[in-house]
């Protein structure tokens, strides 16, 4: 017997990435993709691809979801924006067997004051906060937490550099990160940025030092190592659809060299089936398509340099939000996210 499962927000990037995930999980089937402005229209019509997978099922709105749900465990994945989610899941977050899974940024903090600082509202629902596991997988021990919130796309990258930087002792704690990320990164609608002719064959910094990333980044690692990093973040959109490529830069703490660092770095990972250690910088085409992250390390006399390369949907997005729905529900941490990249996208 397979688990029903609930897509929120499903007729964005992230939300079509939850529907193809599902198609070929062994523990999960589609119960209903939620998606108000496209409610009674065929999945297939706003996913050709999906087409052979969802050929004949329909969005739905919000309400006839919710009534027509069965009684028993249930998966919820949400790719709504910041405060719809939390909104549109609080009824979900206090139903019995159910596991809920946000890819928004309304429980990535456990203070709700940090929630309306950093987005400028109010949270809608601060006494749901603590019922979420926040962070990359990789990271948190899962707890009592029923439900988990998947981090920001570039903040999976950041942290994926910075906490074995600080739990292996080889930074003072001052971080200097710039990431490149694909046009998906900025969601379906397309805008200005997001327009061919405008990003094709362009780059450019935006919003430099001033990313909403970089706070969630610090708090998560926070609570990560019991250590608070200072960040310095400066984001890029590439001439590409989909990944993340980081570097991260930080004053050496350790006479060890290059190739001590990534043995340790290969150590710290060991365990962890979707991060792999290269002894050479990762490149984008080695993960896009996957839930795979590669991360290398390299250091001259006074700095160390972290290269980390990701897909934002996937290991960014979707792809951790599948991990951490692959963990409450107590199944193997890789199970239907264990795909190779696609190598030329």
């Amino acid at each position: 017997m397979t688990t029903p499962c609930l897509v929120l927000g499903a007729t964005g990037y992230v939300g079509g990435e939850f529907l193809r995930l599902i198609a070929g999980h062994p523990e999960l089937t589609l119960q209903a993709a939620v998606a108000r402005s496209n409610a009674g229209e065929p999945i297939a019509d706003q996913f050709e691809h999906l087409a052979t997978t969802f050929p004949s099922q329909t969005f739905v709105e919000y309400d006839d979801a919710i009534s027509t749900l069965p009684d028993g465990p249930l998966a919820v994945f949400s790719a709504l924006p910041h405060a719809q989610a939390a909104l549109q899941l609080a009824p979900l977050i206090e139903r019995p067997e159910t596991h809920v899974v946000d890819a928004s940024a309304d429980f990535r903090f456990a203070d709700a004051d940090a929630v309306a600082s950093i987005y400028g509202q109010p949270h809608p629902v601060p006494n749901l906060i603590d019922r979420f596991a926040r962070g990359v997988p990789e990271f948190v021990a899962q707890g009592e937490h029923p439900h988990a919130s998947q981090p920001g796309c570039f903040a999976t990258a950041m942290q994926l550099a910075l906490v074995p930087a600080m739990a292996l002792g080889w930074s003072d704690g001052h971080f200097f990160a710039t990431g490149v990320t694909g046009a998906t990164g900025a969601g379906k609608t397309p805008i200005a940025t997001t327009h061919m002719p405008e990003r094709h064959a362009n780059l450019f910094a935006y919003k430099a030092l001033a990313h909403r990333h970089a706070p969630e980044v610090v708090a998560q690692v926070a609570a990560a190592v019991d250590q608070t990093p200072t960040l310095h973040f400066v984001p890029h959109a590439g001439p590409f659809a989909r990944g993340i490529h980081m570097t991260v830069m930080t004053t050496a703490k350790t006479d060890s060299d290059s190739a001590a660092l990534t043995t340790a770095l290969t150590d710290f990972y060991e365990s962890q089936a979707f991060v792999t250690v290269s002894a050479t910088a990762p490149r984008l085409k080695q993960v896009v398509g996957s839930n795979h992250a590669r991360i290398s390390v390299a250091r001259d006399d006074e700095a160390i340099c972290l290269t980390v390369v990701i897909d934002n949907l996937l290991k960014g997005a979707a792809g951790g939000a599948m991990q951490w729905m692959n963990r409450l529900n107590g199944w193997p941490e890789s199970l239907g996210l264990d795909t190779t990249a696609v190598g030329w996208s």
